[in-house]
């Protein structure tokens, strides 16, 4: 993999990068990488967090973060990232109507995300989080190519066909020497509100097997909660909207794992 691969650039002001990935969609990527940003803020008091939306075909930061409106553009013909939470975000979904389809084939696609990496005055940043596109296509294989990325968190359900694409997209970032930071096993049971009972509904502890297979870390259980649904859906993330909550808490656990598992930035 390493022949012929361009040399990575890293982005002026950023110290850490960070790519949220799942080798599919709906598993809550997307929600995972906001409350992951938030955390990291929360856990490390006075850092700086950014979060990117790779995803140009389904931008979802927008809609997560509660923000809207197109970035302004300063005298170096730079976008400057809309702020909301302390988090600084840019998305595809800023630069097109929330309703239009991005239909666009490849070339076009990876010149959108260099735009959104390069053309971006981030300033100065402790983390910047990416919230990658499911799969493990040409838009991961650009970012990790491009920039030197820090670690990945890989993000799945407990259910046997979200794992078999987490095993791939895990193996997809050892190849390009990205380190693996861990696993988040979303939805990892559902709690009655009413009676507490414990349903695992995608299945029971399905990450674990997969997570010695790769050895490396599950990084911490989410639960399937309507908390965190709502909060997401009003833009509102239930780790700044409701942070004593065990929802909340368990993102803070996800965040402080991931800090420690992070390698020492480099000058």
């Amino acid at each position: 993999m390493a022949r012929g691969l361009p040399k990575q650039r890293p982005i002026p002001g950023v110290k850490q990068i960070i790519a949220v990935a799942s080798g599919k969609g709906g598993v809550g990527k997307s929600t995972t990488a906001v409350n992951l940003a938030l955390g990291l803020a929360a856990v490390c008091k006075n850092s700086t967090v950014g979060l990117l939306d790779a995803d140009v075909y389904g931008p979802s930061i927008p809609k997560l973060m509660n923000l809207r409106g197109s970035p302004e553009v300063t005298t170096e013909n730079q976008m400057r990232p809309l702020m909301n939470y302390g988090i600084s975000c840019m998305s595809m979904g800023f630069l097109i109507e929330e309703s239009a389809p991005v239909v666009w084939r490849g070339l076009m696609v990876m010149s959108a995300v260099e735009k959104l990496l390069r053309q971006v005055a981030w300033g100065n940043l402790d983390y910047l989080i990416i919230d990658m596109p499911p799969g493990t296509g040409d838009v991961q294989l650009s970012i990790t190519q491009s920039i030197p990325v820090s670690g990945s968190v890989i993000v799945t359900t407990p259910q046997d066909l979200a794992l078999i694409d987490a095993r791939r997209g895990a193996e997809m970032f050892k190849k390009v020497n990205v380190p693996v930071l861990g696993l988040v096993q979303n939805m990892s049971v559902f709690r009655c509100p009413k009676c507490h009972h414990e349903t695992h509904i995608f299945g029971e502890d399905g990450a674990q097997q997969l997570a010695l297979d790769l050895d490396v870390e599950i990084l911490g259980d989410i639960p399937l909660h309507l908390n965190i649904r709502e909060k997401s859906d009003k833009g509102q993330p239930v780790v700044v909207s409701d942070p004593e909550s065990p929802e909340a808490i368990a993102y803070l656990r996800v965040a402080a794992r991931v800090i420690e598992r992070l390698p020492t930035p480099t000058d």
